[in-house]
């Protein structure tokens, strides 16, 4: 068996299909497919189900598909391991993102990164929560940035800072008079909500007990989720009510913007964000200095856990 088999039944597996892998690894797919027949010949078993599409591994496939994952990782160990001892940073790390994360926390660091590691070659793609942790199973991507703890098999958690959360507010909501809300302030129906699949909606949730108070009566005018948090921040100026919103975000409004932020009176909410990787991660120089650099550019407070409380969304 060699590691170009290995790499060939992987991307089968990932992409359903021999022609998609065999693009995807820069051959054809005659070659593809014969480096493939060969193989289950050497171990004379069927890897894939030809016969479906699209294109599924058998039951003893699967099982070989995962053991050759964990060699493949194994085997670029091997090359991490001489560029740390050549002292060189050189290479490609495919980076997932969260998009409550991604037009805060990338313009802090990115430029940065590029500049002092020039042969390292970022590429990001923004995701949310459940695609990075699928994409990570799938080693369709090295490392993703999101919000912890997410406590998933397989997956290694390094948190790098902790964002307070804050309450973005209408000027004439009642919170129009407070410097600080509390809990029971923002267990209300006039919260404007992320959609479904954004963790920092499961957060706002846990915080403000919405589940428990949405048939109230609301004062805003349409019942909507976003995406975006810069959509959520808009509809609060024009339409009231209030939202939530992530330290980093607060960082970038203007300074009359600021006047609308309120801070909690109790211990203060935070989300703790991390890289997360798979445990059988094979560049650890790579995430080294995207750790450092992110941790080198990011508010210094930031980077301290014991100023507030972590919430749990997952």
């Amino acid at each position: 068996m060699t590691i170009t088999q290995i790499e060939y039944i992987i991307a089968v597996d990932q992409y359903q299909s021999f022609s998609a892998a065999a693009e995807a690894c820069f051959v054809t797919q005659p070659t593809l497919s014969m480096q493939i027949k060969k193989l289950e010949e050497l171990l004379d078993v069927v890897i894939f189900d030809r016969g479906k599409q699209p294109i599924i591994p058998t039951e003893i496939g699967k099982k070989i598909i995962e053991q050759g994952k964990i060699v493949l990782q194994e085997s670029k160990k091997v090359d991490d391991i001489i560029l740390q001892h050549k002292g060189e940073i050189n290479g490609e790390l495919k980076l997932g993102v969260i998009p409550t994360l991604a037009p805060y926390l990338l313009p802090l660091f990115v430029g940065d990164i590029s500049r002092k590691y020039p042969n390292l070659k970022l590429i990001v793609k923004e995701l949310q929560t459940e695609e990075i942790i699928s994409q990570l199973h799938k080693d369709l991507i090295d490392v993703g940035l999101l919000v912890t703890p997410i406590n998933e098999n397989g997956i290694q958690e390094l948190p790098l800072l902790y964002e307070e959360i804050m309450v973005y507010t209408n000027p004439d909501y009642k919170f129009e008079n407070q410097l600080e809300v509390s809990l029971n302030d923002v267990t209300s129906p006039d919260i404007w909500l992320l959609s479904a699949g954004h963790c920092f909606r499961d957060q706002m949730i846990n915080l403000c007990s919405y589940q428990r108070t949405n048939k109230m009566n609301s004062s805003l005018p349409i019942s909507y989720e976003s995406g975006s948090l810069e959509t959520l921040i808009r509809l609060v100026d024009k339409e009231g009510g209030f939202t939530l919103l992530p330290e980093l975000a607060v960082d970038l409004l203007p300074e009359n913007g600021k006047d609308q932020i309120r801070t909690f009176a109790e211990e203060r909410p935070m989300r703790e964000v991390s890289l997360v990787y798979a445990r059988n991660f094979a560049k650890a120089s790579m995430i080294k200095v995207l750790e450092e650099c992110i941790k080198e550019n990011v508010p210094k407070e930031m980077l301290t856990r014991e100023r507030g409380s972590v919430v749990e969304w997952r």
